[in-house]
């Protein structure tokens, strides 16, 4: 089980949260968002694959792709980058009809490694509270997967 994070307040309504300590560097963390080849590797949750079409890591940046699920299941996904703050925090608006939230991911330097926190905002809390159970695991299985990719670089 990994190590959690529990420092941060109880979500509102509004929010899925997920932190954990990754064991590297902050930077190589920030790195693993900013490299499009190394985000395309572990974005999603388990037995998901990417494929980007676009991908402008600034502020304003656009970020689309395909993500397709261990089923073959295709989601077509449409991002703005609203903040990034290097190498301490991305925010990303996800654009989707009945579906929208920002994703901010606050990165801090934490013995051990980097503090991770992913916490999603939803526009609606009734859409929050229909994917948190769905959420709260696949976010942990994201972050799983980020932890696997920065522990394989040099």
């Amino acid at each position: 089980m990994p190590e959690q994070d529990f420092s941060n307040p109880a979500p509102d309504a509004h929010e899925i949260v997920n932190s954990r300590v990754v064991a590297a560097p902050r930077e190589m963390v920030f790195a693993a968002f900013a490299d499009p080849g190394v985000l395309a590797c572990w974005w999603g949750p388990n037995g998901f694959t990417n494929e980007f079409h676009e991908f402008d890591f600034r502020n304003g940046g656009v970020w689309r792709f395909t993500m397709r699920g261990p089923d073959g299941a295709s989601y077509a996904m449409d991002h703005r980058f609203v903040e990034i703050v290097p190498p301490a925090r991305v925010a990303v608006r996800h654009l989707q009809p009945g579906h929208d939230f920002t994703l901010t991911v606050s990165l801090e330097e934490r013995a051990g490694g980097t503090g991770v926190t992913w916490r999603m905002r939803f526009d609606d809390p009734a859409e929050a509270a229909r994917l948190r159970r769905f959420l709260e695991v696949a976010n942990d299985e994201n972050l799983d997967r980020l932890a696997a990719q920065v522990s394989t670089q040099p």
